[in-house]
């Protein structure tokens, strides 16, 4: 699939579930304002037949207006004109709510405002008996003389209950966005592995490609039977033919190794390793590499404490996979310098070079399996993108820590933190 093909799926599937999600809140909220107006109404309804039943047990008459004032969203102030007994109030509110199946706890308050005090007031439970509780203070009013409050303590979610059905396809909803998100990481993440396997065929195409390229015109040259009489050039093409043999060799142990490692079939032999000897006898074979291309490699082993508990080959191998990565990324002449030094029980490996640097946007990335840094213009860069995958699976192996510290245009230094046998 296309790039351009991926990127207008996704946009136009999140434009979809934004403008889903949008008309869900949009008709759940809708849903909750309506309950929420037919709960009001409903309340509205009780209190005023509790009135009516008030009035007709007292024997008084109502006030014509301000009969139900709602003074807050939870809070209803009924006004009687008259002294209300406590008894029949709480016992025409419960059957009322009853009636009109209001299942919900509230309190309620007889307020006297000739004595400016709350004379009665009580808590009721909607789903067990009659409990006295610590009453919310009730706010008084001065608009009326003789009133009873009721607060409903629960209000919204006793609304928000009664919305079962918008509530279960909310929550469908946000299953499907979750799916649809996790099918889209999918597919950016198939369509990442697709490229790294792409870019991995055209690079292990061109690494075998020249060896073997090499190998077929060396072979063709020693099929001459006049190349006898000259065993100078029998010579030279039969080592021409075993080091691109060995270069073959070394790029199929390679994958190998990393295939080894993601599978976990490979066993760490651990034993006592002086870090100091293992950097100079690596840094002494690739002396002649360097040379070659005049290039140097300081050493610094300024550890006191340089005995590490180490598989001794695979540490061998991330050295020189360091130190191969720095040789190769560089357009002037490598300078590499490998350092240790103690702190506290640990040994700080560090091996710093003065190539073309890596970018910050890279730097998070370089130990990804097949990632290869943008060469820039040092075109002669060959490789897999293995080697730091490599060096990160036999870090995070031996459970050490590995970082990278990186300036364009001025190096790099990976920093390797060791437990030191003591």
């Amino acid at each position: 699939m296309r790039k351009n093909t991926i990127r207008l799926v996704v946009l136009m599937g999140t434009i979809s579930v934004i403008g889903i999600i949008l008309i869900q809140i949009y008709w759940v909220r809708k849903a909750f304002d309506l309950k929420e107006k037919q709960f009001d109404q409903t309340i509205q309804i009780a209190l005023r037949n509790t009135a009516e039943k008030l009035a007709t047990f007292g024997q008084f008459s109502l006030p014509t207006q301000d009969l139900v004032n709602q003074v807050s969203t939870n809070y209803y102030v009924v006004n009687l004109n008259n002294t209300i007994d406590p008894k029949a109030l709480q016992y025409y509110l419960i059957s009322e709510f009853d009636n009109l199946s209001i299942k919900t706890d509230f309190e309620y308050g007889i307020y006297d405002c000739s004595s400016d005090k709350m004379v009665y007031g009580n808590y009721i439970n909607a789903n067990k008996a009659i409990e006295n509780k610590p009453l919310k203070s009730l706010p008084k009013l001065d608009k009326f003389t003789y009133y009873f409050g009721v607060y409903f303590p629960d209000r919204s979610t006793y609304i928000t209950s009664g919305m079962d059905n918008w509530i279960l396809t909310s929550i469908i909803l946000l299953i499907v966005i979750v799916f649809f998100g996790y099918a889209m990481f999918i597919i950016l993440q198939q369509r990442r592995l697709s490229e790294v396997q792409r870019d991995f065929i055209n690079n292990m195409t061109h690494e075998f490609k020249t060896p073997l390229s090499t190998i077929v015109i060396s072979s063709e040259t020693l099929s001459d039977p006049g190349i006898v009489s000259t065993p100078e050039r029998l010579s030279t093409y039969a080592g021409i033919i075993k080091e691109e043999a060995g270069r073959l060799n070394n790029q199929v142990e390679r994958v190998l190794q990393i295939a080894r490692t993601e599978r976990q079939e490979f066993k760490l032999n651990k034993e006592s390793v002086d870090i100091h000897e293992l950097i100079k006898s690596v840094s002494d074979s690739m002396a002649i590499s360097m040379q070659s291309i005049k290039g140097k490699i300081i050493l610094k082993p300024e550890a006191l404490k340089h005995i590490v508990n180490a598989d001794k080959q695979h540490f061998t191998n991330l050295i020189f996979n360091l130190l191969d990565n720095a040789m190769k990324y560089s357009n002037t002449l490598p300078v590499i310098i490998i350092s240790t030094h103690n702190e506290g029980k640990k040994l700080i490996l560090s091996i710093a070079d003065n190539g073309i640097g890596i970018k910050k946007e890279y730097r998070k990335r370089v130990f990804d399996k097949f990632f290869r840094v943008p060469s820039g213009n040092v075109h002669n860069v060959k490789g897999f993108g293995l080697g730091l995958s490599y060096v990160k699976s036999i870090v995070d192996a031996h459970k050490w820590k590995i970082h990278l510290e990186s300036e364009l245009n001025k190096g790099s230094n990976f920093i390797i933190e060791i437990p030191v046998t003591e």
